[in-house]
């Protein structure tokens, strides 16, 4: 319990309001005592409105940012509250929050834990370019890490208190920043890296951020993310 009630679990929300309600409701009954947040990212739908009515603490971005932008402010409004853990969950229902309690667990040895798609639990497959680039990222930020990763690109983690310090300050809003910019400002950081196995569920609604068009770019958008990620001064947070 007291881990829960120093947690925030932050969900970067476009367009969502078909799956949004159903989300933080699940989240809110299935880990008592945590603050959701959902951060509004320029939707020009009622999401907004049908989080706030769902539970969930609102706040909206003037026009979409992306990802990193949203969860930049989530890190931000972590430490202007007092929060010690920052979960990142999707708002469309494919993270389980029922996972949460292990990721939250291994923050006790960690500063990040990626809740992984692709260690061994669930059915979760990609193909075509987008999983060759996975797997040449996974490699490469597997060594940055100084640990074995298999999933560099997943969207459900957590991270602890020097993580969320680092982040409020530096998390990258660029197209994939939230994901391998971040890892890579993270362990250049001095901060660990770890995975847990997690099973992914299918949507609940909304439409996919990912289509055949932007899947045919992925392995160049990802590089590109990467060199940005490596030319970039590192930042050292303190404990």
């Amino acid at each position: 319990m007291p881990l829960l009630l120093d947690t925030l679990v932050v969900m970067p929300a476009f367009n969502e309001e078909e799956a949004v309600a159903a989300v933080i409701k699940e989240v809110l009954s299935t880990l008592p005592g945590v603050r959701c947040l959902v951060v509004n990212d320029g939707s020009t739908d009622r999401t907004a409105q049908v989080a706030r009515e769902a539970g969930a603490t609102v706040l909206t971005l003037p026009f979409n940012l992306g990802v990193g932008g949203a969860m930049r402010l989530g890190f931000q409004y972590a430490v202007e509250n007092g929060f010690e853990r920052v979960v990142q969950i999707d708002a469309d229902g494919q993270h389980n929050p029922s996972n949460v309690p292990n990721l939250l667990a291994q923050l006790e040895n960690a500063d990040i834990v990626i809740g992984a798609r692709f260690a061994g639990t669930g059915d979760y497959d990609v193909t075509g370019p987008r999983k060759w680039a996975m797997k040449i990222l996974a490699t490469i930020i597997s060594r940055i890490a100084r640990t074995r990763l298999t999933d560099v690109t997943s969207g459900f983690k957590a991270a602890g208190p020097r993580a969320v310090r680092l982040f409020a300050v530096n998390y990258p809003a660029e197209y994939l920043g939230d994901t391998i910019e971040s890892l890579v400002l993270a362990s250049r950081g001095g901060c660990t890296v770890v995975q847990v196995p997690v099973a992914m569920r299918p949507r609940a609604g909304g439409v996919p951020s990912q289509n055949p068009m932007k899947s045919a770019v992925y392995l160049g958008r990802a590089a590109m993310a990467l060199v940005i990620a490596l030319w970039r001064t590192p930042i050292s947070v303190r404990g």
